[in-house]
């Protein structure tokens, strides 16, 4: 669909793999890309007993195997002590033992102590290792960061900035806000979860809700091979386990600043002044190398204040954990030279954010979890006056940016039973709300005047008249999405086999979302016919004549998209973790997902059926102590369409244009003495308000858009202290969603067939699989019946299909942390490559969800082949830590990548054609086809760095940080203007600048208590 949107001493095992997953064979914990616990295993003297007790009053004991191994699974996180028991008495102990989310910790009993002959020693007890073996039951690819390492490295405050430290993750087009691409994937085919509960975006899944900075445990981001109990996503997952009370009292407060003084403004931006080839010139011949915006004195400062408490209410039963974080940020930003009214934004942004969790310790087989959340991102500001002839700021005239709320509540409940020690269910529930608020306070219910320059200066006197109104857009005021779903699984083991089976049922609903027009639910667009022109019809194809005249006319601009809808998301799977011998372990399992999304009236537009997923995984322990794993994965991830599908396609929408010549022009702009040139109000692609007919818009047979990948990976001990690894990564797009606008060529298939096209009512848009042949089921004209039409590619006039392809290979070296020391590097050299980015469209920001302009006809498509916007070929990340004594610490994180791929889109070929009426969107610049990534941006640079220091006179419980934020200052582009023209030979002044840059260099200063 033709929009634009404008613009985170090592213990070696024996034979661990063998551990991997029944009671008496151990193992880790199931890696879920949703998980909330981790489990412990390992070897102890047959026929003893091991019990755990953790921080939480979680207490599990289970016997020892006859082959001397042991296994206690689904755990809450948090620090245990494990004891070995024989004829009553702890004979052995390990202390501090931490869990790691979705994986297993091993605690092995192998000494003298944990020996049958043992029995009447006295407990000997040793603090468990802090440095992790390789997990040889993974067959996943995925980064997890503890609440220590986020306290230690400087980072953004916010999941993905957490997410980036992790290989093949990198930044998406700020257009979308704060997004990452995983893999290559599109930045709206992710997953987010607190506490197992998914907490994606309910209406466009582009980004999620997360904790407070404070009040995150640990945080699973996930790049590849997830598990069959897991699915809706292509990209990544980013998983957040929230903290929990434990039998000590903990409190806590945070204060940070980032002030102004510290930080360095973006730097003017000048207008491109570039060499045109022959015939091309510039729109404005007199713009070319002077100031296009500027940044002079455009800062911020950012103050956050956070805290938390947690302890037990009722000591080994009840506890609680809340937090709370409030940011703020006041600063200015000045618009460029060619908005509409020039001006600086005097900003200030709210996001508070709060976090409740209760656990109920019901017995020793019983436990209840409850999660409450609530985050709120509220944007407002005022401008003031720009000019730039003067570059001086002349005041504010009661205009204002709009004003954003976005407010999401969640409240989670899983409940987790241990119906034996081979058998434990578990269940979570979940509702949430978001409220999505867009409003601007300086608008009256006067329409707003567009274009305001194109009025006749006969009538103006050469001074444009404006009304009050400064926004287009806005929403209904109760517009909001809700959630709420159910996961139960059911874990079962059985000899060598683990087997897991559930549910994972989610159902999101979207109240009046869209937009609307603002003041009366019209605007006009001033507009002018060059000299040359005043007697060539305005519209043709839509009946709209000429100005005629001096070539001044106006129109009549209605918008509305407004709507409500749902989409149900079902699942089950099945899954064998199977122990196949002591050193190989094989994963097999299969998922069935089914999506159904519905309109405004509730009609199915879209209902895929089953959709098997079928997932394997291998893991191969080649010396049986874990100091060396080969690892493989083979899996299908289905995606679903989000709410965000049904706006101006599924459900009714209007979005026309009335044409007039004007006499007059009244105090507040508003056109008078109106002649209409048109028939009256006219939409190129028939959105008038009516109701859409939901059979007719998606195939019947649509398949939803899926993804394969394989991995093949190993990791390795280096001597006691380092790990390193290698992991080749394969993925393959297999399906794709979006429209197709050139429903003409139905008609042409039908007059083929010998059906009267007229007979039939073909929508202005229908929603497809680019590549595959399609049937469509059309009501017929009369009202009775319907005529089924199947389209093939080439019926569309396509040459090829969707394509994306991604291939990386990731190497890395870690130095776990040891109490004093951790490091970790990792460098990934990718491709990704073909002509559907997925979901989105990067390069002109369009948040259309599988409704771009690609594919809306064949000649945007021609040359559309080359390297995808979230390509970076190379990547270097390097993050750490340094405890130079127990008073300072010192930590880093650097990242270096490859620039995104350019995009040109102009005027199609020599002659400057436009043969679909879409202006300049064609893979052509300068009469020369460019196919994406012919060309890159500069390569970006980020080194952040921070010293942080706890006095021994306040026990180490109060700390100073200094953080210092791209050191370096590079000010990078991460975006341009890839628009190439604004009429045929004649090239856009603001092609090639930059929308987005690197945040230019900051500090943030911190004072810590924790009691």
């Amino acid at each position: 669909m033709n929009s634009r949107n404008i613009r985170q001493a090592q213990i070696l095992r024996r034979s661990a793999l063998a551990f991997a997953l029944a009671a008496g064979l151990g193992g880790t914990g199931a890696v879920l890309a949703q998980a909330t616990t981790g489990s412990i295993f390992g070897q102890a003297a047959a026929g003893s007993t091991i019990q755990v007790a953790g921080s939480t009053g979680v207490t599990r004991e289970v016997a020892v195997g006859q082959d001397g191994r042991y296994r206690i699974g689904n755990l809450p996180l948090g620090s245990y002590t494990v004891n070995v028991v024989q004829n009553g008495q702890v004979v052995d102990s390990r202390k501090n033992v931490g869990l790691t989310v979705g994986a297993g910790s091993e605690v092995s009993f192998t000494g003298t102590a944990a020996t049958a002959g043992a029995q009447s020693l006295e407990s000997v007890t040793v603090t468990a290792n802090a440095l992790p073996p390789i997990d040889v039951s993974a067959t996943d690819s995925r980064t997890v960061v503890t609440s220590e390492q986020l306290a230690r490295l400087p980072l953004g405050r916010n999941a993905e900035s957490i997410a980036l430290l992790a290989p093949g993750v990198v930044t998406g087009s700020g257009d979308f806000g704060r997004v990452v691409s995983f893999g290559g994937a599109g930045v709206s085919e992710n997953a987010y979860y607190i506490n197992g509960y998914n907490t994606s975006d309910p209406l466009r899944n582009l980004g999620g809700v997360s904790l407070p900075y404070g009040a995150i445990d640990q945080q699973e981001v996930y790049t590849g091979g997830y598990s069959a109990m897991y699915g809706r996503s292509d990209g990544g997952v980013i998983s957040q386990v929230g903290k929990r009370g434990t039998n000590e009292w903990h409190f806590g407060a945070q204060v940070l600043w980032e002030p102004k003084f510290a930080r360095s403004n973006p730097g003017n931006q000048y207008f491109p002044d570039g060499t045109l080839p022959a015939g091309y010139d510039y729109t404005n011949t007199d713009q070319p190398g002077t100031l296009y915006r500027s940044r002079k004195g455009d800062t911020q400062w950012t103050r956050t204040v956070s805290g938390y408490a947690g302890g037990p209410l009722i000591k080994d039963k009840l506890y609680m954990f809340v937090a709370a974080e409030s940011e703020k940020t006041e600063g200015r930003s000045t618009s460029s030279a060619v908005s509409a009214n020039p001006a600086t934004n005097e900003y200030t942004y709210n996001l508070p954010k709060y976090y409740a969790k209760f656990d109920w310790n019901i017995n020793d087989s019983n436990i209840v979890e409850l999660t409450g959340i609530r985050s709120t991102d509220e944007r407002s500001g005022v401008y003031d006056i720009y000019d730039y002839d003067t570059q001086q700021n002349t005041g504010r005239n009661g205009t204002y940016p709009d004003t954003t709320k976005i407010s999401s509540r969640y409240a989670i409940a899983k409940y987790t039973s241990y119906i034996t020690d081979d058998l434990t269910f578990s269940a979570t529930y979940g509702r949430s709300r978001t409220d999505d608020i867009l409003r601007n306070p300086g608008n009256s219910d006067l329409p707003l005047i567009s274009s305001a320059t194109n009025q006749d200066p006969l009538i103006t006197g050469g001074n444009p008249i404006r009304s009050s109104t400064v926004t287009s857009q806005q929403n209904a005021p109760d517009a909001n999405s809700k959630t709420h779903g159910l996961r139960a699984d059911l874990e079962w083991q059985v000899g060598d086999h683990r087997l897991t089976g559930g549910i994972d049922n989610m159902k999101y609903s979207g109240h009046n979302e869209g937009v609307a027009t603002t003041g009366p639910g019209y605007l006009w667009i001033y507009g002018k016919a060059s000299a040359a022109n005043v007697d060539v019809p305005l519209v043709p194809s839509l009946g709209v004549g000429a100005p005629g005249g001096r070539g001044y006319y106006v129109r009549r601009y209605i918008f509305n998209t407004t709507t409500s809808m749902s989409v149900d998301q079902k699942a089950y799977f099945l899954e064998d973790k199977w122990q196949v011998t002591d050193k190989v372990l094989l994963t097999v399992g299969v998922r069935n997902d089914r999506f159904t999304n519905y309109n405004n009236v509730g009609a199915s537009y879209v209902n895929s059926g089953n959709q098997w997923a079928p997932r394997l995984g291998a893991a191969w322990d080649v010396f049986g102590d874990s100091s060396l794993k080969i690892y493989g994965n083979l899996g299908r991830y289905y995606l679903a369409l989000p709410n965000s599908v049904a706006i101006r396609g599924a459900s009714s929408s209007t979005y026309t244009n009335e044409y007039f010549t004007y006499t007059g022009i009244d105090a507040n702009g508003a056109p008078t003495g109106l002649s209409p040139i048109g028939p009256g109000p006219v939409s190129s692609n028939g959105e008038y308000g009516q109701p859409n007919d939901a059979k007719s818009i998606t195939a019947r047979d649509l398949d939803s858009q899926y993804q394969d990948e394989a991995i093949l990976g190993f990791d390795k001990t280096l001597g006691s202290n380092w790990v390193t690894g290698a992991k080749f990564t394969l993925r393959k797009l297999q399906a794709a969603i979006d429209d197709v606008c050139d429903t003409g060529r139905v008609s042409d298939k039908l007059a083929a067939s010998g059906i009267d096209p007229d007979t039939v009512t073909v929508p202005g848009c229908v929603i497809f699989n680019p590549g595959k042949t399609n049937e469509f089921s059309f009501a017929n004209a009369n009202g009775v019946g319907r005529t089924q039409v199947k389209m093939s590619t080439a019926d569309w006039g396509f040459t090829s299909g969707a394509k994306r392809k991604y291939y990386a290979l990731d190497l890395y070296l870690e130095h776990p942390f040891d109490g004093k020391f951790f490091a970790r590097v990792d460098y990934t050299f990718s491709k990704s490559y073909g002509n559907t980015e997925g979901q989105v469209k990067s390069d002109i920001g369009q948040n259309d969800i599988s409704k771009t302009q690609d594919w809306d006809a064949a000649a945007l498509m021609i040359h559309s082949n080359g390297l995808l916007a979230n390509d970076r070929k190379h990547q270097l990340k390097a993050y750490g830590s340094y405890q130079l004594t127990p008073e300072w610490m010192f930590s880093g994180s650097l990242r270096i990548t490859s620039g995104a791929p350019k995009s040109c889109l102009g005027y199609f070929g020599p002659d400057e054609e436009d043969p679909i009426g879409y202006g300049s969107s064609y893979h052509s610049c300068a009469g020369k086809l460019y196919a994406p990534g012919e060309q890159r941006l500069p390569w970006v640079k980020q080194l952040d760095l921070a010293v942080e220091y706890r006095p021994s006179f306040a026990d180490h419980k109060l700390a100073f940080g200094l953080q210092v934020f791209n050191v370096t200052n590079e000010r990078k582009p991460l975006l341009q203007d890839y628009t190439y023209e604004d009429s045929p030979y004649t090239v856009s002044n603001t092609y090639g600048t930059g929308l987005y840059f690197q945040t230019p260099r900051y500090a943030r200063l911190t004072a810590t208590y924790d009691f």
